[in-house]
């Protein structure tokens, strides 16, 4: 089995169908949670709803970047979780979450093996970030 191959069984399982990590996956967890569990607060501590959140920005700025898009995310936006009052937005995000991991694992099955040793994205082309 090639890298790529094996990588991307290893994502599908942790998001999608395994058991590889804890016996379970995001998908069983985030779908057995209502939106008023997501959305609780404990102490200072991240949300349910802003993890997902989190997860799901890089998913997606890195699949922008295998589909031959720019590296356009940053830190300091992948805690910007538009705020989710109802069952359906958390559904909407989880669900968001799910197809983006799918397509992530796919797009990493795809990779040459090769592609993997290379450098991931032009840093000349990243806008630099203000501080």
């Amino acid at each position: 089995m090639k890298r790529p191959e094996f990588i991307a069984n290893r994502l599908r399982e942790i998001f999608i169908s395994g058991y590889w990590i804890a016996n379970t996956n995001y998908k069983d967890q985030l779908q057995s949670i209502n939106w008023e569990q997501a959305v609780q607060q404990v102490g200072d501590l991240n949300t349910i709803a802003a993890l997902t959140y989190h997860i799901n920005y890089y998913l997606s700025g890195v699949l922008n970047v295998f589909n031959g898009g720019l590296l356009e995310i940053k830190d300091q936006y992948s805690f910007d979780l538009p705020p989710i009052h109802a069952e359906a937005a958390w559904k909407q995000l989880v669900k968001k979450l799910l197809a983006n991991a799918e397509a992530f694992a796919d797009e990493v099955e795809k990779m040459p093996d090769e592609k993997l040793d290379e450098v991931f994205v032009d840093e000349s082309t990243v806008p630099i970030c203000e501080i």
